[in-house]
């Protein structure tokens, strides 16, 4: 695995290497070890699929407030999404600013999301599906969000948004 850093503090793109033969492909996407060794979280007692009908369907701004925030490993298992993150943390400096990956089943890569993260995608493809272990099983009183469309972020989402929950559509502007 090779690890990239992005514009946000402590968020990575993580590539994983890809060995190709005859029957076709392998790599690595996980290795506590390896994780361990570069500082990074390494127990993700929780494995998220969400599957995506429509191109076009957004889901998020979501986070788990302390303590039970959340690290994610989110990877497009099928198609391909826009995935979206804001650094969120008060004493980060990047703190409100944010940035959005394409993630897809032809690039493979995978987004490192910290603890204090804000996390979003929109589907690229229809049919795209969507897997994110996280480092705190869910909890309910702990979920938190922040509208998709706040001006205070001015995320520039590559499509316009076909489908979106009442509940995403509902989350509070920012007040940081």
């Amino acid at each position: 695995m090779r690890f990239e850093t992005t514009s946000l503090t402590d968020a990575l793109i993580i590539h994983p290497v890809l060995h190709q033969d005859e029957r076709g492909s392998f790599s690595r996407v996980f290795c506590a070890e390896t994780f361990r060794a570069h500082g990074l979280r390494d127990v993700f007692p929780q494995t998220n699929h969400s599957t995506n009908l429509t191109r076009g369907t957004l889901r998020g701004m979501h986070f788990q407030n302390a303590p039970n925030a959340e690290v994610k490993l989110v990877r497009a298992v099928h198609g391909a999404i826009f995935d979206v993150i804001i650094d969120l943390r008060p004493d980060s400096p990047s703190l409100g600013k944010w940035q959005g990956f394409e993630l897809s089943d032809t690039n493979r890569h995978i987004l490192y999301v910290p603890e204090g993260f804000a996390h979003g995608f929109q589907t690229l493809t229809d049919g795209a599906e969507v897997t994110y272990q996280v480092s705190h099983p869910y909890v309910p009183g702990a979920e938190g969000g922040v509208r998709w469309d706040d001006p205070a972020f001015a995320i520039d989402w590559p499509l316009p948004v076909s489908v979106i929950s009442a509940k995403d559509r509902e989350w509070p502007f920012w007040q940081g």
